[in-house]
């Protein structure tokens, strides 16, 4: 408490200048939302001189986030003028990191042909199919959980369900599946965040990961096509030049877009359900209101909190001047708190009218390739929580995850009620 009380104090007292919404400590004890309050207040597009990213743009409002997120032409993805995220040293091997471009760090129409190699994983007709397979799984997890005793719901629930769908999606050997935790985890992390000690061991990692995958691909191109990612990838003719990087980029790319997006609202489904205990009450009276709950969660939790854009020439945006090659950031994490578009937004609203209208899946042609697919998959875990359970009580302070990009958790401690 004391903690929040004193972020809430610095975030309303501390000059904007000083403003640094990328630090990591913020978002690991979720004290990041007065000082986005006051920045949608007073600075909705706001310059960060210094940080451990260097210079760069916050926008905060969400209708900024839909201007800059559709613009295309002004502000570029492609890994060539920076990344898609804060934190180039993900992609572009600054301080011993590795370059893994993919489609998210690609501007059309290369981004256009990389997108369609896969989309077909999501076509209607496979979510159908995924559904059974999806529905079952949820209801023998929750078989297995304790009633009345405490447990890590993210190790025993959204871990295992979401690597289970990702290791369908890719035909990946399902012995090996927690492979696919560990390397989403590594790819998205930095040195001295607990994960990996140096660049080095996580560069080893993520050749592990190509090694593997590399495997599965040259098995997949001898056989007949698949309904599966690396089958669909294998034999796409768009994608018989990618460089081991470029197949690399795309890997961790469907990795995290796969996992740690649906895990972190999984994670984030157990907490609102804790923090709002009289919503969860009305849910359970009324499961036609799982049509709002979903996007609700996910707008709720916000899985991404940034992605980030480079400026491709000189742009006045609201009264801002945006020079050539500025980093700008557009937080997902305050659009989805605006409090100007969405009413009492720090609330967990199961009945919200037009819950859908949220930043969690980003615009444009950047738009979350995989939402019907998370959306179904929070859909079962809510349907099966509400027929089971009276209360899902938070335990503790939960462990957050230590980064400015995955908005999720690394512990939470639970006890459900039956």
């Amino acid at each position: 408490m004391d903690i929040a009380i004193n972020d809430a104090e610095r975030a309303r007292t501390m000059p904007l200048e000083d403003f640094d919404v990328s630090d990591v400590s913020l978002y690991q004890r979720e004290a990041l939302h007065p000082y986005f309050e006051r920045l949608r207040k007073e600075a909705p597009v706001h310059y960060c001189k210094a940080s451990l990213y260097g210079p760069y743009w916050s926008i905060t409002k969400f209708h900024d986030i839909v201007a800059i997120d559709t613009n295309h032409k002004q502000f570029s993805s492609d890994h060539t003028n920076g990344s898609f995220v804060l934190d180039d040293t993900t992609l572009n091997a600054v301080e011993g990191g590795i370059s893994m471009p993919n489609f998210l760090g690609m501007d059309q129409p290369v981004h256009d042909v990389h997108r369609m190699a896969v989309s077909p994983i999501v076509a209607p007709a496979n979510l159908l199919r995924f559904e059974n397979l999806i529905r079952s799984r949820t209801k023998d997890l929750f078989d297995s959980l304790p009633i009345g005793e405490t447990f890590n719901w993210v190790d025993q629930v959204s871990i295992p369900l979401t690597t289970m769908m990702l290791a369908t999606l890719l035909d990946f050997p399902f012995a090996d599946r927690a492979k696919l935790t560990r390397w989403s985890d590594v790819v998205t992390t930095r040195p001295g965040y607990g994960l990996v000690d140096t660049w080095e061991q996580r560069t080893a990692e993520l050749m592990e990961c190509l090694g593997y995958f590399q495997n599965l691909w040259d098995e997949r191109q001898k056989l007949p096509p698949k309904a599966d990612l690396i089958s669909m990838l294998a034999h796409s003719p768009a994608m018989q030049g990618m460089t081991p990087t470029d197949f690399l980029g795309m890997l961790v790319l469907l990795i995290v877009g796969g996992n740690d997006t649906t895990r972190s609202s999984m994670s984030g489904s157990a907490m609102a359900a804790h923090l709002f205990p009289d919503e969860f009450a009305k849910a359970k009276a009324d499961p036609s209101l799982l049509a709002s709950i979903v996007p609700e969660v996910i707008r709720w939790q916000t899985p991404i909190s940034h992605m980030r854009r480079t400026a491709i020439e000189d742009v006045e945006f609201r009264g801002q001047q945006i020079k050539k090659g500025d980093k700008v950031v557009m937080w997902y994490l305050s659009g989805n708190r605006d409090e100007e578009v969405i009413d009492r937004p720090q609330d967990f609203i199961v009945d919200r009218p037009r819950a859908r209208h949220h930043l969690s899946f980003g615009f444009g042609i950047h738009r979350c390739l995989g939402n019907r697919l998370a959306e179904l998959q929070i859909k079962v875990l809510w349907e099966e929580m509400l027929k089971r359970y009276s209360r899902i009580e938070v335990v503790g302070e939960p462990l957050r995850v230590p980064s400015n990009l995955i908005h999720g958790y690394v512990e939470m401690q639970v006890r459900l009620h039956a």
